[in-house]
């Protein structure tokens, strides 16, 4: 292991003893190991003989590198790619392990505000959830997984590391402890959601269940959790058919069940408390693309739709 690789390895380890999230750490060592590969190319594997114009040598390199199909990354991913090299070099800084920080002059680039690529309408949304078999065990698992995510808007990981106790069905709530951030949180879950999952509870899981000590709530045919990648290609096929022109999967029904919600006049800050949002600005986006409210100020008060009133 070269000396680069070794100080990764213990940025990792701290970050680790800091309650970060297994997933989070997985992302940021790929990131990490892509810029050590960068630097090999160099011949530099020791993070002392690291200047400030191999990493912008580096920042260069992501901004002209592309995808697999042939698309340059965009922005965003640049920013992510680069969060953990700066964090590594800052950290090397302060431990003492470096005689200065290397990164410190990097400038990130901006990233788009994207609006959500696709929201379904309420019609749409019903079609995907009609979708399942539900004569059948995984038709009538799938269909209570997709209401659970429309109940609640949470999201992937948080609905594939449910347990059976983390929906309280007498008040209405369910509970996704250590959610993004590591942060627990409640959410509610409706009536119609409590009753599919019941069905799947009563009917289903049990003949899914290969170990009496697994108490994941939904269940894959092995009798283990559903692996994230495929619930969404699982959940993918049911939007691909039920709403052809939309694109997307598991976080497709969170963006759609915060913008209709909104659409509905929810509070933008009960959104953001359902979403586990930390920052009220997280869930501003959402407002952006609710059109709802929007159109019934513009048909109000612009002046020529009043004029059209006042002529009709």
């Amino acid at each position: 292991m070269t000396a680069i690789e070794s100080a990764v390895a213990a940025y990792m380890s701290y970050k680790r003893s800091h309650g970060y999230a297994e997933s989070t750490l997985r992302v940021r060592e790929y990131y990490l190991a892509y810029m050590v590969s960068f630097l090999k190319d160099l011949d530099v594997t020791d993070p002392r003989s690291v200047s400030p114009s191999m990493l912008e040598s580096y920042q260069r390199h992501l901004f002209h590198s592309k995808k697999q199909d042939g698309q340059p990354l965009s922005f965003k991913t640049q920013v992510q790619r680069l969060i953990p090299v700066i964090g590594l070099f800052s950290w090397l800084a302060r431990s003492g392990m470096i005689p200065f920080n290397p990164a410190s002059s990097l400038e990130l680039p901006k990233t788009e505000h994207r609006l959500p690529e696709a929201v379904l309408s309420v019609e749409e949304v019903e079609s995907i959830l009609a979708g399942p078999d539900t004569s059948t065990d995984l038709g009538a698992r799938d269909r209570a997984v997709m209401e659970v995510f429309y109940s609640t808007a949470i999201r992937r990981t948080e609905l594939t590391n449910l347990r059976v106790s983390d929906i309280d069905f007498s008040r209405g709530s369910l509970f996704v402890r250590q959610g993004k951030g590591a942060r627990d949180r409640f959410v509610p879950i409706g009536e119609r959601a409590r009753s599919w999952v019941t069905r799947y509870l009563n009917d289903v899981r049990p003949k899914l269940e290969r170990r009496t000590n697994v108490d994941t709530l939904f269940l894959s045919v092995t009798g283990g959790a559903i692996a994230p990648d495929v619930m969404s290609r699982l959940v993918a096929a049911y939007v691909k058919s039920g709403a052809p022109t939309k694109h997307g999967s598991c976080h497709l029904f969170r963006h759609t069940t915060a913008t209709l919600m909104l659409d509905a006049g929810a509070d933008v800050r009960h959104i953001a408390e359902m979403l586990g949002h930390q920052k009220l600005e997280t869930t501003m986006g959402y407002t952006r693309v609710s059109m709802a409210k929007l159109q019934e100020v513009h048909s109000r008060c612009h002046p020529a739709e009043q004029s059209r009133r006042l002529e009709s």
